[in-house]
């Protein structure tokens, strides 16, 4: 089973500090990446704190479960074909592995899951103080935000080596929600 602890700090950014930050860490070679994320129709994995996408990426597809964690959020992936994802996107079931195993220890019913949509990111990742820094310009549902986020293998260096480059660079710390959260609200908000 592949899985891994996520520890990350997110910071939205209005499109000129995006900008200046681009520049200031020379941040190029976007990659552009799409994530179709799926719920119950009763909105399950939320209430469990968890959330289920499926990325493409560079002509990869890994599904990915994210629940809480002591630390950070565990991330549980499987990887899967086009023609696999194409299928999901139609509404075949979700397939049996790793994934659908950590769905039933929460107690969602994979048949219960509902594909709700797509959140397209263009993504530039750099090393920064041991973690990865990650300027993400992300589009769903006719709009389009721009987001600061660093991974880090510890929380409390993670947190100050983020809080000391926004600072640095007099960028406000903003309470940020993540994409699945920014995602599921601007849906709502257009009644979709």
């Amino acid at each position: 089973m592949k899985q891994n602890i996520e520890i990350e700090f997110k910071n939205m950014l209005t499109k000129e500090e995006f900008g200046k930050l681009c520049d200031a860490f020379a941040a190029a070679n976007f990659v552009s990446q799409t994530n179709h994320y799926f719920e119950t129709p009763d909105f399950a994995l939320k209430e469990r704190g968890s959330a289920l996408r499926i990325r493409e990426r560079n002509h990869t597809y890994t599904i990915t479960l994210k629940q809480p964690a002591a630390v950070g959020l565990l991330e549980t992936h499987q990887r899967i074909s086009r023609e696999e994802l194409q299928q999901l996107l139609g509404g075949s079931p979700f397939p049996d592995g790793d994934v659908a195993h950590m769905l039933l220890s929460l107690g969602v019913d994979k048949s219960n899951l509902r594909y709700f949509g797509s959140l397209t990111t263009e993504r530039a990742e750099l090393p920064h103080e041991g973690g990865i820094l990650v300027f993400d310009h992300s589009f769903y549902f006719g709009q389009d935000d721009y987001e600061l986020e660093y991974e880090a293998a510890d929380e409390a260096a993670g947190r100050q080596a983020f809080l000391s480059l926004l600072g640095q660079h007099g960028i406000p710390v903003r309470a940020t929600q993540n994409k699945v959260q920014r995602f599921f609200l601007a849906k709502q908000k257009k009644g979709i």
